[in-house]
């Protein structure tokens, strides 16, 4: 018995998986032929940064086909996402508790809208900042054309770095919700978690210091803000829940001795 209902969770879980599969499938192909669009206004910002009448280079044979449709699969799997979500729900739904059902649907949808912002946040302001700073600062006499292969790579790390930052506050709020750590000692570790944020920055972002103050100082704000969140879902500790079996003898004999009493 135990066997079949192992494999019947396989067999849903692979039918899921294939339905996220097609469904990511059907979008690409509907993008595929946007595809150079679709990297042009990935490079927007590094376009506008550039000096009049420069552009970007391709260093590869293939490159200029291959990368255009690799932001076109990228593009298809973010339009999905809320789909690929559902069906994970559906998979791990029947084995949760109601409460836990209450819990996990709005830190799915929360975090998945973290990470959207995240990645927006990089592309409409970040982008901008420390592009512009690092051509203003670059020597006249060279000529910037950036590598689109190269470019691509960079977006992807710095939408990574950025899309998981944002996801700061769900993890302070489940770390306190779940108990691994009290909402007060979240609270004094605050100096630790300034340090290692600049730390992370300036391992995950260019060798700059616009680009690290720009991951740091959001990630720094983004706990906060997971502290303010964490007060509401945490449950203060019921007296009643928590007394030891001696405490509770205890009260149970000095009841005793006031109905006597009585």
């Amino acid at each position: 018995m135990s066997e079949d209902t192992f494999i019947s969770h396989l067999m849903e879980l692979r039918d899921r998986l294939l339905r996220s599969l097609i469904a990511i499938g059907i979008i690409f192909l509907c993008l595929f032929p946007f595809a150079s669009e679709l990297y042009d206004l990935l490079a927007y910002p590094m376009i506008q940064s550039l000096p009049q009448g420069s552009k970007m280079i391709a260093t590869g044979v293939i490159t200029p086909f291959l990368i255009p449709v690799k932001i076109a699969g990228m593009v298809a799997f973010l339009v999905v996402l809320p789909y690929v979500l559902y069906q994970a729900w559906a998979f791990v739904a029947p084995g949760l508790y109601s409460h836990e059902k209450k819990l996990v649907l709005p830190l799915v949808v929360a975090s998945t809208v973290l990470f959207v912002l995240g990645i927006a946040f990089c592309y409409f302001f970040v982008f901008g900042v420390v592009f512009s700073f690092v051509n203003r600062i670059a020597p006249k006499s060279i000529s910037v054309a950036p590598d689109i292969e190269q470019y691509l790579n960079f977006v992807l790390t710095m939408f990574l770095a950025f899309g998981v930052t944002f996801e700061v506050p769900i993890a302070v709020v489940l770390l306190a919700r779940m108990g691994v750590v009290s909402l007060e000692q979240l609270r004094n570790v605050r100096p630790y978690f300034v340090v290692g944020a600049f730390v992370v920055a300036a391992v995950v972002t260019p060798p700059d210091v616009v680009s690290q103050l720009l991951l740091a100082i959001p990630m720094c704000l983004l706990y906060e803000l997971g502290l303010f969140a964490a007060r509401f879902f945490v449950k203060p500790p019921e007296k009643d829940e928590y007394r030891s079996p001696s405490d509770a003898a205890l009260d149970g004999e000095l009841d005793r001795i006031d109905t006597e009493r009585k």
